[in-house]
């Protein structure tokens, strides 16, 4: 897939003020500091569209980017985050699942794993979860040019292993790095695919 063009259209706090024109999203969400505005910056070749930050868990609310004039890039909240007031944190919990469990348009969500660090509890309870409500999604591996090839496809393959000891099958994984652009062709491809469905 070949993107032409890629604009921010609206940030908002609520699934219920997001675009309104019955176009497919796909929404990126992981960790703080997984590397997911660098992600869709290198996606879609445009260095500054999601605003990249040092300090971990800045997105804070629902951002919309529409892409060739066809579809959205969601940028969501990350989850865990441990910096958070409680209260806060709720908040963004309560808008990320109403989001996720409740826009239509959703028609993938990529969960962003850094590729360096093994499987934690959050988010294997997050797999979960995203299973137990049949909320379809696919796992990308981020800074795999963190470390070499063959460290990086190990670490992947053991946690990939890890998560087989209790699903039936593994959702798409894809290894990516913003660096390099590994990756991008597979994702832009996969969305492509999807695009061709039908709205639900």
């Amino acid at each position: 897939m070949i993107i032409n063009s890629a604009r921010f259209v609206i940030s908002n706090s609520s699934p219920g003020k997001c675009p309104d024109d019955s176009r497919h999203e796909y929404a990126f969400i992981g960790r703080s500091n997984v590397g997911k505005s660098s992600l869709i910056n290198m996606l879609t070749s445009r260095k500054g569209l999601a605003k990249t930050s040092s300090t971990p868990g800045k997105t804070m609310l629902i951002n919309h980017f529409l892409v060739n004039d066809e579809w959205y890039i969601v940028d969501l909240p990350g989850y865990g985050f441990a910096s958070r007031g409680k209260e806060q944190r709720e908040q963004l919990e309560k808008m990320i699942r109403g989001y996720i469990l409740n826009r239509a348009e959703m028609t993938n969500l990529f969960v962003l794993i850094d590729s360096r660090h093994k499987p934690m509890k959050i988010d294997l309870e997050f797999f979960n979860w995203l299973g137990e409500n049949g909320v379809p999604f696919s796992i990308v591996f981020t800074k795999l040019d963190k470390m070499g090839p063959q460290a990086g496809k190990r670490n992947v393959e053991e946690y990939c292993k890890i998560l087989l000891e209790t699903w039936e099958e593994l959702p798409p994984v894809f290894l990516t790095s913003s660096e390099t652009g590994k990756g991008r062709e597979e994702l832009l491809d996969y969305i492509g695919q999807l695009n061709k469905l039908p709205l639900e």
